[in-house]
C-alpha cells in the first residue's frame, strides 16, 4: 500500500499518524521457513540485511507477512554502516489468515503481539489525531515528515489517499540519465542529469551536482560508466557541449526547493540511490 503526496496538514479522531521513515521499503513473509525479505520491485533484501532476516527466522510464529521499512541506525538510507533495523507498521497475514480487510487499528493491535520486539524488530510507534503537531515536530526535528492514515482503512495493493504523506521538503526520485564532467577539486563527475517519465518518455528535470562526497562519487562513478550510450534517454535534453548519457537504469533520491514552471528542479541536492524503485515508475510527483 502505497501513501499519496497532500498539501493537507490536519489533526482528526479518525486519522493516526507515524513519523515518515527514510529507509528502504520491504515485506517480510514467512510461511513456515525461512523468511523472505522483498523489496518494492520485489528484489531480495535478505542478503543484505542478514541481521534481520535472522530475527524474523527467529520468531516463535511462523506464518506471517508484514509491511515495514530497513532504516539505518543514523535515520538515513543511503548510509550502508549500519546497524540497521526494521520499523514494522503493518500486517497483511497472520496464522494463515489474511487480515488485509481488518481496520487498521485491528491491524495494528493484531501486529503488536504478532512478532518480539527485540532489535532489530521494532514496532512503528504512532499517534491518535494529532497530526498537526506531529508535522511540527517531524521538521523540527529534521524527519522527512509525517504518514497519515485513515484508522478504520483496509490495507490495499496500490496508492490510496487512505494514507497520505506530509512532507517537510520537496523531494521525490528521480531517474538518472548521464552526468557532467567533474571541475576543480571534484572527482569522477560534476552533476547527474536527471529526469522523470512522462508516459513513456523520459522529460529531463536538471541537474544536481550537490549532495556527494567522495566515496559516494566514486561508488556512483563506478555504477554509472557500464551503462554509458551514445544518445540521450531525454526526449527533451538540453544541448550540453561535453555530457556522458547512461541507460536511465539509476534512480536517485533527491530534495529540492521546488518545480520550476517549465517542470525543472530547483536546488536540488542529491539524497542517495534508490535501488528499491523501478525507473519506469518514476513520475511527476505533486499533490493533487
Amino acid at each position: 500500500m502505497k501513501a499519496v503526496l497532500t498539501d493537507e496538514r490536519f489533526s482528526d479522531p479518525e486519522w493516526i499518524f507515524e513519523r515518515k521513515l527514510d529507509g528502504i521499503r520491504c515485506v517480510a513473509i514467512r510461511d513456515g521457513g525461512a523468511t523472505r525479505m522483498l523489496s518494492r520491485n520485489d528484489l531480495s533484501l535478505n542478503g543484505r540485511y542478514p541481521l534481520i532476516a535472522d530475527a524474523l527466522d527467529g520468531q516463535s510464529r511462523g506464518r506471517f507477512a508484514v509491511d515495514g521499512e530497513v532504516v539505518s541506525a543514523s535515520g538515513k538510507f543511503q548510509d550502508h554502516s549500519g546497524p540497521f533495523y526494521f520499523y514494522v507498521f503493518d500486517v497483511q497475514w497472520l496464522d494463515g489468515e489474511d487480515v488485509r480487510g481488518l481496520p487498521l487499528r485491528e491491524r495494528k493491535a493484531l501486529l503488536r503481539d504478532a512478532l518480539r520486539w527485540d532489535d532489530p524488530l521494532r514496532l512503528t510507534e504512532y499517534r491518535n489525531e494529532a497530526g498537526e503537531a506531529m508535522f511540527a515536530e517531524a521538521c523540527s526535528s529534521g524527519w522527512e515528515g509525517v504518514i497519515a492514515k485513515r484508522a478504520d482503512s483496509v490495507y490495499t495493493d496500490k496508492r490510496s489517499r487512505d494514507w497520505l504523506k506530509f512532507k517537510c521538503e520537496h523531494g521525490q526520485e528521480m531517474v538518472v540519465g548521464g552526468f557532467t564532467p567533474p571541475k576543480g577539486s571534484r572527482v569522477e563527475f560534476g552533476a547527474l542529469l536527471v529526469g522523470v517519465y512522462e508516459g513513456s518518455k523520459l522529460h529531463y528535470a536538471g541537474k544536481v551536482g550537490t549532495g556527494f562526497d567522495r566515496a559516494e562519487l566514486e561508488r556512483l562513478a563506478g555504477l554509472m560508466r557500464p551503462l554509458e550510450r551514445s544518445d540521450a534517454p531525454f526526449y527533451d535534453a538540453p544541448r550540453f557541449r561535453d555530457v556522458t548519457w547512461i541507460e536511465p537504469s539509476l534512480v536517485a533520491q533527491c530534495g529540492f526547493a521546488e518545480w520550476t514552471n517549465d517542470g525543472r528542479l530547483r536546488h536540488p541536492r542529491y539524497l542517495g540511490l534508490r535501488e528499491d524503485k523501478d525507473p519506469l515508475k518514476v513520475v511527476r510527483e505533486e499533490a493533487p
